[in-house]
């Protein structure tokens, strides 16, 4: 036995060796044949990230980022893609059209796609030339009118079909019923006309009365349409607004002893609210609905989230924007790995790949993903969520993951 060992030992290690050697050769031969473009070398695959980090969105901004470099640390932890390490190129615009310009075109030739592309203003200057580049793109918006892009990934589902889920939940807990009116105070554009939309169409289909305020991205009095909406007897109030117009709107109601509910699409609402003045009336009050999930959630993705930003940033606050950097860059390397599969990292691979890609299971982050419908959300699925004080980032979840009937109505007249 003694001898046996000696001899079966060393040809056993022997053995180990050759295999894998091989299995490394073979590795590196399949990382030769993957066809390359732009931001892709031997060893990385660059991302841009062109958004506001020292302007007025900055708060989102940055936790969206720690969101995409908690996805993308795993994930280069595990290997990477295609045996790549995937990196982020970072220009910070400002909410500043010129400076997106300008960051933009020297990003681009260093970069394979934009895993995140700030501000409607910022996007609309930029989209001709991405058309030109074909450069995968995330917006920082879900506004319906990007879906007719082949070239934008919109992680979540649109303003109008959250608007609608959102509904749907006031009418099941009889807020709301046939014949009464709706309040919608939107900010005029891309955001809040969308979201409209889906205010029209709910009201519409279920024999209501809309009283719309449209109002400006810098608007900061809203006393004459919160007034106006008491005045017509609204049953509830939409809001398309930002954050400080989701404030100042609730704090109006609050002076006119107006306790009527208000459901928030969710870039109107920041944790910053629940240390304002208003706090109190906006835990009482408000609503948010969002096709991403809050912090909190218990789903198994949003638990991810939670565990590896505890461990990473300690001390710091979290809010639902790290969730949404988190089911972005998952979605986004997805992609990337189906592009890795079909050896073809160009951008016109990553496009193929992208829009190749349907049920895309999230974890409850959001709802599956399907790219391949064009001109359709990626999902139709909302969360209704509370404003809560006492939880990390300052969102509850009081409806988990939901399509209304009417959504679906929406989409089969849409086709």
């Amino acid at each position: 036995m003694p001898f046996r060992r000696r001899v079966v030992l060393p040809a056993v290690l022997a053995l180990t060796v050759v295999v894998a050697a091989c299995g490394a050769k073979d590795q590196q031969a399949s990382k030769q044949d993957v066809k390359t473009g732009p931001g892709v070398t031997a060893d990385t695959i660059s991302l841009g990230v062109l958004t506001d980090m020292t302007g007025p969105f900055k708060g989102s901004a940055l936790l969206r980022i720690k969101g995409y470099e908690l996805y993308l640390s795993q994930l280069n932890e595990r290997g990477g893609i295609c045996g790549r390490k995937v990196e982020l190129k970072l220009k910070d615009h400002a909410f500043d059209v010129q400076k997106a310009l300008d960051g933009y075109f020297e990003l681009e030739p260093e970069i394979l796609g934009l895993m995140e592309l700030a501000g409607a203003p910022m996007t609309a200057a930029i989209e001709p030339d991405l058309m030109q580049t074909r450069v995968l793109t995330v917006p920082a918006s879900w506004a319906a009118s990007l879906l007719g892009n082949p070239q934008m990934m919109i992680v979540g589902t649109t303003y109008d079909l959250d608007i609608i889920n959102g509904i749907d939940y006031y009418k099941r807990q009889g807020v709301i019923k046939e014949g009464d009116t709706i309040g919608h105070v939107y900010i005029d554009g891309s955001y809040g006309g969308n979201a409209l939309e889906g205010t029209q169409f709910a009201a519409n289909a279920w024999n209501m009365k809309v009283s719309e305020q449209k109002i400006g991205e810098t608007t900061a009095d809203l006393t004459q349409q919160i007034g106006a909406l008491k005045a017509a007897g609204a049953k509830a109030v939409m809001l398309s607004t930002n954050p400080q117009q989701t404030a100042i709107a609730v704090g109006v109601a609050a002076a006119l002893k107006w306790e009527v509910p208000f459901m928030v699409n969710v870039v109107g609402f920041d944790p910053a609210l629940m240390q304002s003045p208003v706090a109190p009336a906006v835990a009482k009050q408000v609503s948010v609905v969002t096709s991403v999930a809050p912090y909190t959630n218990g789903q198994n993705g949003p638990k991810e989230v939670a565990s590896a930003f505890q461990s990473k940033y300690p001390g710091e606050k979290p809010a639902l924007y790290v969730d949404h950097g988190y089911a972005v860059a998952m979605a986004y390397t997805a992609v990337l790995e189906k592009a890795c599969r079909d050896n073809d990292l160009t951008r016109d691979g990553v496009l193929k790949a992208f829009h190749d890609t349907n049920g895309l299971e999230m974890k409850g982050l959001t709802g599956p993903l399907h790219f391949s419908l064009v001109g359709r959300p990626s999902t139709t699925q909302s969360i209704i969520t509370k404003p809560d004080l006492n939880a990390p980032g300052s969102l509850t979840t009081v409806e988990e993951l939901f399509e209304s009937d009417l959504v679906k109505q929406k989409g089969t007249r849409a086709k």
